[in-house]
Order: structure tokens, then C-alpha cells, then sequence
């Protein structure tokens, strides 16, 4: 660790800095703990042929959501303290390992965390949101941000006992009050960490390394990106190399190049412009923080779809295999299309379209085999990014013109 010793910590808002190769090795935990989250679907969704009855998979669905958001949490808050303050700093650099082996933890415990390991994954989940703030709080002297800092601490102290109380419950029960911790935590960062008698903050106020953060947001999106190839080649080679098989694999790959494609063509290349050129960068970045949690949702549930259609290219489909299938694309094209109004402070109409076309083909291929649904919703996505390349064919690169 560097620079343990030099004094209290300066914000980072004014010092552009690309990530630390710790930053990079944090984020190698998520690879693991988001592949987990796929696997463990099948139990949650009851995804085995036959398994899917009544209202299980939408139950099992929610408890899924639930493990990816309190990772979500964790990494969020570990991007934004590096945005925000010098990454380089010792102290900070104790914070970005603390919830690199929480995330590992978290991870491990992923497969069981309604059952045998959950105060394991409570347990590490509140360490990694409790000492985020507690350090800070020691480290930033009579810094400005010491008070939030200070409500932070109280209000995650407050859903920490949440967490380990949940971790003790029956599963209804332990699910129940881990959702109430969740939101009683995200309406708090909404607005602005409130504490009785120490006010709330207010975020579009706050100072932040734009180009850092937005490289943050790329970087997890890349992250949940190989995640879906990581899955779809563990199925794929995890059984026999059939023609089906073979082609459901390499349907599963051509999915994953569009879904970059779309991406970075162009608001996912500018949005340290789009975050930096914004009249509130704070506010922009917090924004596009929840978009690119709805495309990490869209690209975790595709991923989920890949494994089902390599390993049942060509069997008859639950349900709840062509939601996934399809529904992986969709979430995700409505996250981007978000996430281009964050950026340009418009939509491009194919987007919609291609939303429009998912949606209208859950119904029509209730009884299509997987292969055939992958396939579909492939060249829904390819319309999309030729759609994108047309557009930008012959012209100047559009710059970033964010509504906020």
C-alpha cells in the first residue's frame, strides 16, 4: 500500500485517473461471484425440465435479483469511493481489499445463501458496506464529507443488523427482511443518506473523478459481459458436441459480440465525455449507475438463457426458458436505451423497435425449441447494431449532449 501515511485524503473530482490494478483485481471477484448467481438459477427459477410449476420461477426469480443487487451494493459503493477520493491512498487501498474478500465470501455463499451459508454471505456483506464508511470516516480528518460519511455509517449499521438478523430466520423470513435492508439502503443513497438531526446530503452537489467512474461502469459491464461466454462455455463443454449443442453455442457467442456492439457503439465509448460535460456529473453518474445495473440484470438473466439452450437446444421449452431467452435482450436493450438518453438526451426508434419485437415474440414461441428462440432474438440484436452502424455511416462522431 502507498501513501498510508501523507496526510487526509483529496477529493480525486480534478485528477482524471484511469483504475488501479487493484480496481482490476477486485473486479475478477465478480467474475466468479456472477457465474455463481447463473448456476444457482436453475434452483432458484426451478429451470429443470419439468421444474418450472406455478409461481416458482417468478419467487425463485426474486431471491436471484436479491443476491445480485447486494453485489451490486458492494461494488457500487467500492467504484464510488475511488471516484471520489485518491485511489492510491493507503487507506482506501484497505477498502477496495476488504470488499475484494467480501465479494469473494459473498460468492462462495452464493449457492446456498437461503439455507447453510447465509450469515456466511450476510456476514460479509455487511463488513464490506460497514467499513467502507468507518474508514473514511477516520481518514478524512475534518474533511467536508466526514458528516456523510458519518450518516453512512449509521444508516448501514442500522440494515446491518438487518442482514444478520435475516441470516438467522427461516428462508421466507430470511428473504423478507434481507429485501427490506436492500431498499431501506438504496432509498437512502436516493436521498442522500438522511440521519435525523445530521440532514442528508445532496448528490449532484458531490465532487467526482468523472473519467474514473464512468471507466468503473465499462469495466463491470465487461465484466458481466464475459460472464455470459464464461457460462455458455462451461455448459457447452460440460456435455456432448452435437450439432445442436454446437450450434446453440456458437448462437450464444454471436449474442455476446452483438451485445458489446451495441453497447459501445458510441454512448458505451463517451461516457466519461457524456459524465464530465453534464451541469451535475454526480447526478449523471449516479443515473447511469442504475442503467447499467439493468443491463448487468438483462446480460445475467442472457447468460442463464445460454446454459438452458446449449444444454436443451431442441427440447421442448418451460416458460420460463423463453423469458429468460428472450427476456435477457430485452431488459437490456431498455437499459440502453436509458443509458443513450444519458448520453445524447435522446433514444434512436430501434431500439424500441427491437424491444417491441422481443416482447411480441414471448407468446409466439411458447412451444419453439431454445435453439430457435436464441437464434430469433440474435437477429433481433443484429438489426439493432446494424441499425447503429447505418446511422453513423459517413457522418462525424456524434458527441456526448447529456440532459442533466
Amino acid at each position: 500500500m502507498t501513501g498510508g501515511g501523507e496526510g487526509p485524503p483529496l477529493p480525486a473530482a480534478d485528477d482524471p485517473q484511469r483504475a488501479t490494478f487493484l480496481e482490476l483485481f477486485f473486479d475478477l471477484m465478480y467474475v466468479f461471484a456472477l457465474t455463481r448467481i447463473s448456476f444457482r438459477a436453475f434452483e432458484d427459477l426451478a429451470l429443470e425440465p419439468g421444474g418450472s410449476e406455478g409461481w416458482s420461477p417468478v419467487t425463485g426469480g426474486g431471491k436471484t435479483l436479491l443476491l445480485v443487487l447486494a453485489l451490486w451494493a458492494v461494488w457500487q459503493g467500492t467504484a464510488w469511493a475511488t471516484s471520489r477520493y485518491d485511489p492510491h491512498r493507503g487507506w482506501l487501498q484497505v477498502i477496495v481489499i476488504t470488499a475484494l474478500v467480501s465479494s469473494l465470501v459473498m460468492g462462495v455463499a452464493i449457492p446456498r445463501a437461503f439455507t447453510q451459508t447465509g450469515l456466511a454471505f450476510a456476514l460479509a456483506y455487511v463488513v464490506a458496506q460497514v467499513s467502507r464508511p468507518g474508514i473514511l470516516l477516520l481518514a478524512l480528518g475534518r474533511h467536508r464529507d466526514r458528516r456523510l460519511q458519518l450518516r453512512m455509517l449509521i444508516v448501514l449499521c442500522a440494515t446491518g443488523v438487518l442482514w444478520l438478523t435475516g441470516a438467522l430466520l427461516p428462508t421466507n423470513a430470511r428473504v423478507a427482511v434481507w429485501a427490506l435492508a436492500l431498499v431501506l439502503e438504496y432509498l437512502a443513497a436516493r436521498f442522500g443518506w438522511p440521519v435525523p438531526g445530521l440532514g442528508r446530503s445532496t448528490v449532484s452537489r458531490w465532487r467526482v473523478a468523472a473519467e474514473h467512474l464512468a471507466e468503473r461502469y465499462q469495466q463491470f459491464f465487461l465484466v458481466a459481459l464475459g460472464e455470459t461466454i464464461l457460462v455458455s462455455g462451461l455448459a457447452y463443454s460440460g456435455g456432448g458436441f452435437e450439432p445442436a449443442r454446437t450450434a446453440a453455442f456458437a448462437v450464444s457467442i454471436m449474442t455476446s459480440v452483438l451485445l458489446w456492439r451495441i453497447y459501445v457503439q458510441r454512448a458505451g465509448q463517451i461516457l466519461a465525455e457524456a459524465v464530465t460535460k453534464s451541469r451535475h456529473p454526480a447526478s449523471t453518474g449516479r443515473s447511469a449507475a442504475d442503467t447499467h445495473l439493468v443491463m448487468v440484470v438483462g446480460l445475467v438473466a442472457t447468460a442463464i438463457g445460454y446454459q438452458l439452450t446449449v444444454e436443451h437446444p431442441l427440447r421442448h421449452p418451460e416458460a420460463a426458458w423463453v423469458a429468460l431467452i428472450l427476456g435477457g435482450p430485452l431488459v437490456f436493450l431498455l437499459g440502453r436505451a436509458r443509458f443513450e438518453y444519458e448520453v445524447f438526451g435522446r433514444v434512436s426508434p430501434s431500439r424500441w423497435v427491437a424491444s417491441g419485437v422481443l416482447l411480441a415474440l414471448v407468446p409466439v414461441l411458447l412451444h419453439t425449441a431454445p435453439l430457435v428462440i436464441a437464434t430469433l432474438a440474435s437477429v433481433v440484436l443484429a438489426g439493432v447494431a446494424v441499425a447503429d452502424a447505418r446511422r453513423a455511416r459517413g457522418k462525424p462522431p456524434e458527441e456526448a449532449s447529456p440532459p442533466l
